[in-house]
C-alpha cells in the first residue's frame, strides 16, 4: 500500500494531462478514416483515461491515509510531556503537541530550525544531521547541553515522508546543566573544541551576554587549570582563578574565582571553600595557607602553615626542591603523582603546582585529584611485568643450570663407576652427586613457579592419589597434628601431572603444619562443584563448568591480610631467616595455573587458612590412566651394544662429552655433533646406519625436533631420545612432537641415559 501510495504520489500531478491526452486521441480517432489508426489512437485514449482515474483515486487514498496517520499521530503524542512536533521532508512544521505549544508557541506553517534557535547555538546543521540519519535508518537522537540543562532530541521518520521530533529534558546533573544556576561560582560547559555549550547565570551576569566560544570570554587560550587567567566582562578585564574539570562525552566543567581587589566574588571565601576540585594555597616556600573542603576530603584536616613536604612523599627528589623549581615557573605545570602522608589509608594524588600572584605577591596554587585507584593498577600493572620477568629469568636459568647439572652428575657418576662402595672417596661422590639432585629439584620449583616445565598429565583419580600420598604426609606433619582426608564418594576425574600435583599437596600441608606449632588438625577435603556462571574472586575469573574442588585448611596462626596479595610471588615468606626458600607457594601456583586450575586462598587472622584448589573435572570417567611403570635402570652389558650405533647432539660441550663416555662405556658407537647443521652433514653419508638419535630439544640455530624430523624423511625407522632442560613450547602436554620418540628431562644420570637408549633401541627392535 506504501508502494501505491508513492507511485500515486508521482504521477497524480500528472492527472489532468493524462486526462486531456485521453481524450485528443478519442477525438482524433473517432475522425480518421483508417480503420487500423482509428484502433490505435481509441486504445491509446482508453489506456490515458484509465491511468487518469487510477492516478485520482490513488491520490485521495493516499491524502485519506495521511489524514489518518496524522490524526494518529496527533493524538498519541497530545498529552505528552515532552515537546513533539512533526514536519515535512523541508523542515515545515506542520502539528505541536500541547507541551510544544506552551514551551514555544504556536509554530504552524514556520521551521523547526526557527523554533529551536532559542535554545540551540546552531540548529539548523544538527537537525540536518539527525533527519538525514532517520531517513536511513528510521531513527535518530542527540544529547546535547544548551543553557537549560541536559536535552535529548530524537527523530522518527513517518508514513508519507514526514518526520516526528521529540525535544526530552535529561535528569538533571549535580552540578553542571541547570544544578549549576543554584551556585554564585561562576561556572560554564566547553567542548574540547573551545565551543561554549552552557554559562550559569552567575557567568551570564558577569560577562553580560551569553557567548558561544571560550576566546570570546579568556584573553588567552587554551585554558590553565590552578592558574590565574585575565576574561572579559561588562566592566572590563578581571582576573580569575581557573578551574578545569574533565567531564564525560568530552565536555569540560570550567568554574572561575574572580580575584581582582575590590570584587565581591574575590573577597568572599565560599567560593574557594565551595569549588568542586581540591586546592590548596601555598606560599613560596611551601607552607599551606589555605585548603578547601574538597582537598580536606582527601588529605584530612591540615594545620596551619604545615609544609608541602610534610604531607607528601615519594617525588624522587626533595618536594623542598619541586616547590622551588615551581615558584621559579621550571616545572611548566607538569603534574607529579604523590603518597599522601595519612596514618589511616593509603591515598595516591596528582599535584599540579602552579605560579600565582596574589595581590602583588608571588605565590603557589596546588591543584590535586584523587590518582589511587590509577596507582593501584598501575601497580598490579609492575607486579604483572615484575612475575613475568621472573618467569623467563627462571626459565632461561634453568635452562643452563640444568645443563651444568647434568655434566656435574654425569661426571660424578663416570668417578663413582671407577671406586668401590667402600673406597674413601666414594662417600665424597656420593654427597657431590646427592646435593647436585638437590639442586635439581630447586631449579624443578624454578619451573613450576614460571610454568614452562614440561608436564606429564595423565586421566587420575585424587582419591587414589591423595590415599597413596597419606603415608608421606602423615611423616611431614609429625606427631602433634592430625591429618584428615574427606573425600566426596562420585569424586570425578581429572587430567594432571600426578607428580607435580602431590608436590603442590605436600606444599600446603607442610605450610599448614608449620602455621600451627603447637599442633593442630589439618583437612583435605575433595568435592565436585559445578559453576553455572563464572565464578569471580581476587582478580581471576573462574569459567563455567565443573570443576573438582580441593581445600587445604589449617587451624593455624593465619596470614595478615595486607600479605594475602603477596603469598604467590616468589621468594616471598613470612618464615623465619633459614626456614624457607619462598617457593612453596608459587611453586603451587604455577603447577595449578599450568594444569588449567585455579588456587585461592582465605585466611583469618588467629583463626587458620584455607587454600581452594579449582581442577578442570574430566568427562570420560571410564579412562582413568594407571601411571607407566619406571623404566629399568640397569645397565646393559657391552656385548649387547658391540654394534648399535648412537648420533648425539648436543651444543654443551661438557653435557656432550658426558654422554658420549657414558654411551661408549656401554658398548655403543657414538658420533658426535655440535649443531642441528653438523648432525644433518654426518647424515648424507649413507654408509651410516644409526639405531637412535640422542639430541637436545633447544639448541642456536635448528632445534631438535625439526632437524630430527627433516632426517626421519630418509630414516624413517630411527629412534629418538630428546633431552632438555627447558621445553617451553616444543612439547604440548607431555607428548614428543616425533613419533617413536622419549624425552628425557635433565639433569639425567648416567644410568638413566644408557637404559633410556637401550630401551628405545630394543622397541625399534621389536619393530
Amino acid at each position: 500500500m506504501q508502494a501505491l501510495g508513492r507511485s500515486a504520489a508521482m504521477i497524480a500531478p500528472g492527472a489532468l494531462v493524462l486526462l486531456v491526452l485521453g481524450l485528443a486521441a478519442g477525438t482524433a480517432g473517432y475522425f480518421v478514416q483508417d480503420r487500423v489508426l482509428m484502433t490505435l489512437l481509441l486504445s491509446m485514449s482508453g489506456s490515458f483515461l484509465l491511468l487518469a482515474v487510477v492516478a485520482k483515486l490513488a491520490q485521495r487514498h493516499l491524502a485519506r491515509r495521511r489524514t489518518q496517520v496524522a490524526g494518529a499521530i496527533s493524538a498519541f503524542i497530545m498529552h505528552d510531556a515532552s515537546p513533539s512536533f512533526t514536519t515535512d521532508g523541508e523542515g515545515e512544521i506542520g502539528y505541536q503537541n500541547r507541551a510544544a505549544v506552551e514551551r514555544f508557541g504556536s509554530r504552524g506553517g514556520q521551521t523547526l530550525t526557527r523554533a529551536l534557535g532559542e535554545i540551540f547555538a546552531n540548529p539548523g546543521a544538527m537537525l540536518t544531521r539527525l533527519q538525514s540519519k532517520a531517513a536511513a535508518l528510521g531513527a535518530a537522537r542527540e544529547d546535547m547541553v544548551t543553557r537549560r540543562g541536559h536535552v535529548r532530541l530524537s527523530v522518527h521518520q513517518i508514513e508519507g515522508g514526514g518526520f516526528l521530533w521529540r525535544l526530552e529534558d535529561m535528569a538533571e546533573r549535580p552540578v553542571g546543566g541547570r544544578g549549576a544556576e543554584s551556585i554564585s561560582l561562576p561556572m560554564l560547559t566547553a567542548s574540547k573544541s573551545g565551543t561554549i555549550l552552557f554559562m550559569n547565570e552567575a557567568l551570564r551576569r558577569l560577562v553580560g551576554e551569553r557567548v558561544r566560544t571560550l576566546d570570546r570570554i579568556f584573553t588567552e587560550v587554551p585554558i590553565r587549570s590552578g592558574e590565574e587567567q585575565e576574561i572579559t566582562t561588562i566592566e572590563g578585564p578581571l582576573r580569575c582563578m581557573v578551574a578545569q574539570i574533565e567531564g564525560a562525552g568530552g565536555r569540560d566543567e570550567v568554574y572561575l574565582m574572580p580575584v581582582a581587589p575590590g570584587r565581591a566574588p574575590s573577597t568572599d571565601p565560599v567560593s574557594f571553600e565551595a569549588l568542586p576540585v581540591a586546592l590548596m594555597r601555598l606560599t613560596v616556600d611551601g607552607r599551606v595557607i589555605e585548603v578547601n573542603r574538597a582537598a580536606r576530603g582527601l588529605l584530612g584536616q591540615i594545620p596551619a602553615s604545615t609544609k608541602l613536604s610534610e604531607l607528601f612523599e615519594g617525588l624522587g627528589r626533595p618536594v623542598d626542591d619541586w616547590v622551588v623549581d615551581a615558584v621559579a615557573g621550571r616545572t611548566e605545570r607538569r603534574p607529579e603523582v604523590l603518597r599522601a602522608r595519612r596514618g589511616d589509608r593509603e591515598v595516591f594524588l596528582q599535584v599540579t603546582l602552579a605560579r600565582v600572584i596574589e595581590e602583588g605577591r608571588p605565590g603557589l596554587i596546588a591543584v590535586l585529584s584523587d590518582a589511587t585507584q590509577l596507582k593501584t593498577l598501575e601497580g598490579q600493572f609492575v607486579q604483572s611485568q615484575k612475575m613475568q620477568a621472573i618467569g623467563q629469568l627462571a626459565g632461561g636459568v634453568a635452562h643452563d643450570f640444568n645443563n651444568l647439572l647434568t655434566a656435574i652428575s654425569g661426571h660424578c657418576d663416570l668417578l663413582m663407576l671407577r671406586h668401590d662402595k667402600g673406597d674413601p672417596d666414594y662417600t665424597d661422590l656420593d654427597q657431590i652427586s646427592q646435593n647436585a639432585n638437590r639442586a635439581a629439584s630447586l631449579v624443578g620449583q624454578l619451573l613450576a613457579f614460571s610454568r614452562k616445565q614440561t608436564l606429564k598429565p595423565r586421566i587420575i583419580d585424587l582419591r587414589d592419589t591423595l590415599s597413596d600420598l597419606t603415608h608421606l604426609l602423615n611423616r611431614l606433619t609429625g606427631e602433634k597434628v592430625v591429618l584428615t582426608l574427606t573425600h566426596d564418594p562420585n569424586l570425578a576425574p581429572i587430567r594432571a601431572d600426578k607428580r607435580q600435583l602431590e608436590q603442590v599437596i605436600m606444599n600446603l600441608v607442610v605450610n599448614a603444619r608449620d602455621a600451627m606449632p603447637g599442633g593442630g588438625e589439618i583437612r583435605i577435603e575433595t568435592e565436585n562443584l559445578h559453576l553455572i556462571e563464572d565464578l569471580k574472586r581476587d582478580r581471576a575469573a573462574v569459567p563455567k563448568g565443573n570443576y573438582v574442588v580441593v581445600k587445604v585448611t589449617d587451624e593455624g596462626v593465619g596470614i595478615p591480610a595486607d600479605k594475602l596479595g603477596k603469598i604467590f610471588e616468589p621468594f616471598y615468606t613470612t618464615k623465619k631467616p633459614g626456614e624457607g626458600t619462598g617457593l612453596g607457594l608459587s611453586t603451587a601456583y604455577g603447577i595449578v595455573k599450568q594444569t588449567g586450575g585455579y588456587i585461592f586462598c582465605d585466611s583469618v587472622l588467629g583463626s587458620g587458612t584455607c587454600f581452594t584448589l579449582f581442577l578442570p573435572a574430566h568427562d570420560r570417567p571410564s579412562e582413568i590412566e594407571q601411571e607407566p611403570a619406571l623404566p629399568t635402570m640397569e645397565l646393559p652389558s657391552i656385548e649387547e651394544n658391540s654394534a648399535a650405533m648412537v648420533l648425539l647432539v648436543e651444543d654443551e660441550a661438557p653435557v656432550r662429552a658426558f654422554a658420549s663416555r657414558a654411551l661408549k662405556l656401554r658398548g655403543y658407537t657414538v658420533f658426535e655433533a655440535e649443531n642441528a647443521e653438523e648432525a644433518l652433514r654426518i647424515l648424507e653419508d649413507d654408509q651410516l646406519q644409526f639405531d637412535v638419535f640422542v639430541t637436545d630439544v633447544i639448541m642456536p640455530g635448528m632445534d631438535g625436533p625439526t632437524w630430527v624430523a627433516e632426517a626421519l624423511k630418509t630414516r624413517p625407522d630411527t629412534a629418538v631420545v630428546f633431552v632438555s632442560g627447558y621445553a617451553e613450547d616444543v612439547f604440548r602436554e607431555g607428548r614428543p612432537p616425533t613419533p617413536n620418540s622419549v624425552f628425557l628431562p635433565k639433569p639425567f644420570s648416567l644410568s638413566e641415559l644408557t637404559a633410556t637408549v637401550q630401551n628405545q633401541i630394543a622397541r625399534r627392535a621389536r619393530g
